[in-house]
């Protein structure tokens, strides 16, 4: 896993002492003495991640964090602030500002390669999801612009993993001011608490006293339901060791005992914001997907859809030697309804013919509305025969019962012509099997509609 990092710092001695540090763990490394140059390169997109450092004459690395964190192009950027300053409010301004996290000068080694490597993953996650949103919006899905430092970190769901009660009632204490707080002292239970969902963060405590605690966090990472949800460890001062396997574990962010309140808050609200910041990707990238496959008036699946998936199934068939039929379905004198009785009134016909649809395919048919009045249903291991059967099994389904339109004021009678076709062997493709489909649909219309046809290759 590499990536590249910008170092921000107006001494070269320290920008050459990180350069060589990152650049030893396989990491490309770009630099930058000042705070303009800096947003430059991060507007540019020529780095990963930002280790900035935060006494620089002019912009100093509060300001240029503010700056990354406003700007929708860097707003997704991990910033790591890197200072000699160690009081524990210069390390909650910064993570106010937007940092993601906090070095203190001389940099440790084991914070430095494990924090970035933490963030890389964030990273690549974020990065991930975001090109399948940006692919969603072109397939002219709007989204408005959501950045981490948007999203509230208010009211989070957070399970305390402690066996030692003065520890957890002052941890508790700190966050339950603006969290809802669940304190788990028995680890096993708290595996089982962490699975029934709805948790932000995870809280451990690295010195449980008759449990592994780095087995819980591997136990929350390899569980499907748990896997996401962020683990913040609370360790000491000489478990460095047990610490680094914690952050190889997958382990997000740490605190060293004694915990300083206002870190812990600010560390807390920054996992939070991310968890909900990734949370909103995904579920922006699923409802996309749905809607770049479905059609908004009928729920059924749209032709994008169909093309894509109709290759499958049909290379499918071919490959096993099974049979795929294929139903084309156009609603009779479809036009004169929308003249009658309104676009209104042919939606509702429209939305009522899926539904019968759905109601008279199999669980294994896919349908889908080809565009207009037409649908296409696709019928995998059937033969003719039974998709002859399917067919007219639809069309006396449709002819039998009028069509409740316009608010329920009218009910009109439709019909419907269909026509089918059968993979025909080794030779045939999609786009012929499509084609049969479509000239015995007209040979339908022609011959009266209300009626379904088999091609007869």
């Amino acid at each position: 896993m590499t990536a590249r990092i910008l170092v921000v710092d107006d001494i070269l001695a320290n920008v050459k002492l990180l350069e060589t540090r990152l650049t030893a763990e396989y990491f490309e490394v770009v630099t930058a003495m000042n705070g303009p140059d800096a947003l430059e390169i991060c507007e540019r997109g020529q780095c990963d991640i930002v280790l900035l450092d935060v006494m620089m004459p002019g912009m100093d690395g509060f300001e240029v964090c503010r700056r990354l964190k406003g700007n929708p192009r860097t707003a997704h950027l991990p910033v790591v602030m890197v200072t000699a300053l160690d009081q524990p409010s210069d390390r909650v301004r910064g993570l106010e500002a937007g940092a993601d996290d906090f070095l203190t000068k001389p940099v440790n080694d084991l914070a430095l390669i494990t924090r970035v490597r933490s963030l890389v993953r964030l990273k690549m996650l974020a990065d991930e999801l975001g090109m399948r949103v940006a692919t969603g919006q072109g397939f002219g899905y709007d989204s408005s612009e959501v950045t981490p430092s948007s999203i509230s970190a208010d009211n989070g769901r957070i399970l305390l993993v402690d066996d030692r009660e003065s520890s957890w009632q002052r941890i508790a204490k700190a966050l339950m001011e603006h969290n809802q707080v669940t304190v788990e002292s028995d680890p096993q239970e708290a595996l089982f608490r962490a699975a029934e969902g709805g948790f932000d963060l995870v809280i451990v405590s690295l010195s449980l006293r008759d449990f592994d605690a780095l087995r819980l966090c591997s136990q929350i990472r390899s569980l499907e339901r748990t896997r996401l949800i962020p683990i913040l460890v609370l360790a000491e001062p000489e478990e460095n060791a047990r610490l680094l396997r914690g952050l190889e574990l997958g382990v997000n962010d740490y605190l060293m005992r004694p915990v300083d309140r206002n870190e812990l808050v600010a560390r807390v609200r920054t996992q939070i914001r991310k968890k909900r910041y990734t949370s909103y990707l995904r579920e922006n990238v699923q409802q996309k997907m749905e809607m770049a496959v479905t059609d908004a008036l009928t729920g059924l699946h749209n032709r994008r859809y169909l093309e894509s998936h109709l290759t499958a199934l049909f290379d499918q068939a071919a490959s096993r030697g099974k049979a795929l039929s294929l139903l084309i379905v156009d609603i009779d004198f479809f036009k004169a309804v929308n003249d009658t009785y309104g676009h209104d009134g042919g939606d509702d016909v429209l939305r009522e013919f899926a539904s019968r649809i759905r109601a008279n395919i199999r669980g294994i048919d896919l349908a889908c509305r080809f565009g207009g009045e037409e649908f296409v249903v696709v019928m995998p291991e059937t033969d003719q025969a039974l998709a002859y059967m399917i067919a007219e099994r639809l069309r006396q389904k449709v002819a039998a019962e009028p069509f409740i339109i316009n608010g329920g004021h009218r009910a009109i009678d439709v019909t419907i012509s269909i026509g089918v076709s059968t993979l025909s062997g080794a030779a045939d493709t999609t786009a012929q099997l499509l084609k049969r489909a479509d000239e015995a649909l007209y040979a339908a219309k022609r011959d009266g509609r209300n009626r379904v046809v088999a091609d007869a290759a």
